[in-house]
């Protein structure tokens, strides 16, 4: 995990100064989200009293299901009691319908937007002792614009009379300078963990040279204009698709990864199989005012309803939120408890190979803390 190393780097609300007790939405969303998130909000309970902590939860509405019964993917109430009342949330998982449904859009999605999630920040990182190979970097996935923009349309072609569908592909200067920062934060922070460190740019600007030509360009920008400040992390840059076949013949080359939305997500998924499973990879998506943990995998509905489900990414989640709202100790606690989970190798869920359920591997992770 990343420790204590990027604590209150990307967010600029003083959470130093706000009390100690904090309010965390709980958005399960679908599937194995239910199972999940009350995962998380028995660690937090655990850690209640420690540290100087509490915390009160308030239970919030997102997903497919919430669109069926609603006619809302994303209710206002849900968004407004985030903006006002929240300083930190943890939202499940999405079964999103894989045709087109009329007035369905992603939840995480428009959260992203609405509440100015702008860095979605995911380590993938092996634990000593583990058969894992020896795997540590940061994949920081710009998460405002993009192809995630959804800006799409179908229309037919009149010299073939067939239908065409067309996506936008948005990459600003704006966002772009902004990830690059937090991105090369983190790798000055891990300069100073572990010695040394390494920023990689992930684009396609030989096939795309105005969108991620302008990406390359910005990030490039921003290193080199602060090279005082980031000259010690080395530069290095990536086309996307052998940034790919790398990650998977020699992961250790790679320290911190900063790529456009689509890439960032698909790196970081491929990447949970250096690890074991996207069971044990977390995110944050990080903003100005709020933090959300969000674990890295779907909403599983072939498992969903059997209590099987691994914990263990909505947990390290948990801990991220922690540790970017500045409770570094209490996220070292959630992360050494899980690392001893992982390393003992004898409560584990199915994906990993085991036959624990999910409420055997919490209570096993809340021992341990």
């Amino acid at each position: 995990m990343l420790r204590s190393a990027i604590g209150r780097l990307a967010t600029r609300r003083a959470y130093a100064s706000a009390p100690k007790s904090m309010v965390i939405g709980l958005i399960p969303g679908d599937g194995i989200g239910k199972e999940v998130i009350p995962a998380g909000k028995q660690v937090l309970e655990n850690l209640s009293g420690k540290h100087g902590l509490n915390f009160d939860f308030i239970d919030l509405q997102a997903g497919w299901g919430t669109f069926q019964e609603t006619g809302k993917a994303l209710p206002e109430q849900t968004v407004q009691v985030l903006k006002n009342q929240c300083q930190g949330a943890l939202f499940g998982a999405v079964q999103s319908p894989t045709t087109k449904v009329e007035g369905y859009s992603s939840p995480i999605v428009a959260l992203r937007k609405e509440l100015g999630l702008y860095a979605n920040v995911r380590p993938v990182k092996s634990v000593e002792g583990t058969k894992d190979r020896p795997v540590d970097m940061v994949i920081v996935r710009e998460n405002t614009e993009d192809l995630y923009i959804k800006l799409e349309k179908t229309y037919v072609d009149k010299a073939t009379g067939t239908r065409v569908a067309e996506a936008t592909k948005r990459i600003s200067e704006v966002a772009t300078r902004r990830i690059a920062t937090i991105a090369l934060d983190i790798a000055l922070q891990r300069l100073k963990t572990n010695g040394h460190a390494t920023l990689t740019v992930t684009h396609k600007s030989n096939v795309l040279s105005q969108s991620d030509g302008l990406f390359r360009e910005i990030c490039k920008d921003v290193y080199e204009s602060n090279k005082d400040k980031y000259g010690q992390v080395a530069y290095n840059e990536q086309i996307v698709d052998s940034m790919v076949y790398r990650m998977f013949r020699e992961p250790e080359c790679f320290d911190v990864v900063v790529a456009p939305n689509l890439y960032g997500d698909i790196l970081s998924d491929g990447a949970a199989a250096l690890v074991g499973s996207l069971g044990v990879v977390p995110s944050a998506n990080v903003g100005p005012e709020i933090v959300i943990g969000e674990p890295c995998h779907g909403s599983a509905p072939d498992i969903a309803g059997k209590g099987i489900s691994n914990p263990i990414a909505t947990i390290r989640s948990t801990g991220l939120m922690l540790e970017f709202l500045g409770h570094n100790k209490p996220a070292q606690d959630i992360y050494r408890a899980v690392d001893a989970n992982l390393r003992e190798d004898k409560v584990k869920t199915p994906d990993l190979g085991g036959n624990s359920t999910t409420q055997q591997v919490v209570e096993d992770i809340l021992s341990k803390l």
